[in-house]
């Protein structure tokens, strides 16, 4: 799938600055930081997720323990 991105003037000359110096693809410097974006926020989601369902569960005995 064919995707346009369009960035700021300084954040496009970082990129190629950075390209360049690393010797890869202003793509695949992309590619890489979305790639650990989406694993980031996939594993803060399930501990967020895990968190509150151990909460729930937890809260009688919790309270009870204030």
């Amino acid at each position: 799938m064919a995707m346009n991105l369009r960035l700021r003037d300084d954040l496009n000359e970082a990129l190629r600055e950075r390209a360049e110096a690393e010797g890869v693809s202003m793509h695949a410097i992309v590619v890489t930081a979305l790639e650990e974006y989406l694993a980031r926020t996939t594993q803060q989601a399930m501990v967020r997720r895990t968190a509150l369902e151990q909460a729930a569960k937890w809260r009688e005995l919790m309270e009870r323990l204030k």
